[in-house]
């Protein structure tokens, strides 16, 4: 055998076929977030509808790319006349601005425990840069249907009033009746395409 045919042989069975395009599988993907309540409580919520695309390679996390679509109607914070005024022009606008997205645009910090994500986060009509705190990925794992999946745990800090959702009332004791800052806490799993 030549030696030109070992190293094409040799490049052919080595090239790294780690980079991979997944979707979000909604099923199994939590958009949760947190937020003050007078001062003295954290009131929890979620987004029950979420898509999106991720392209991912162990070998190249620097290259990772991520698109997500969140439905402001889904919204969910077990208070049904909390969620109607969520959804309300007060907060969100629902019925001007149905969804939020993510796209990015940088990867940062890369070490073992995982990544920063930097992108393009857009609610209410208003698009500010945000950066996720994303765990590690895990190696794909086969599931009963087999199909390959994987997925993380990423979180971000925003503040709402940055995107235009200033809603507010003060306190007769003093402060506000909603806090400002938000925490963001994703849980998503992907299905490999």
């Amino acid at each position: 055998m030549s030696f030109f045919r070992s190293l094409l042989l040799l490049g052919l069975f080595t090239t790294p076929a780690f980079a991979a395009n997944y979707e979000v599988d909604p099923s199994h993907t939590r958009v949760g977030f947190s937020i003050s309540h007078m001062t003295v409580s954290t009131v929890r919520g979620e987004f029950g509808t979420v898509s999106g695309t991720v392209q991912y390679d162990p070998a190249n996390v620097a290259a990772t790319r991520v698109q997500a679509r969140v439905g402001i109607v889904s919204i969910d914070t077990r208070d049904g006349k909390r969620d109607d005024h969520l959804r309300s022009a007060d907060f969100f606008d629902a019925a001007k601005f149905p969804e939020m997205t993510f796209t990015s645009k940088a990867v940062k910090n890369i070490t073992p425990a995982g990544f920063d994500l930097v992108g393009d986060l857009a609610i209410r009509g208003v698009t500010k840069e945000v950066t996720f705190k994303v765990a590690a990925i895990p190696a794909d794992r086969k599931d009963p249907w087999g199909n390959m999946k994987t997925g993380t745990r990423a979180t971000a800090t925003v503040n709402r009033k940055d995107f235009g959702v200033s809603w507010n009332n003060t306190l007769d004791g003093g402060g506000l009746l909603v806090g400002e800052d938000v925490t963001i806490e994703l849980d998503v799993e992907l299905l490999r395409k």
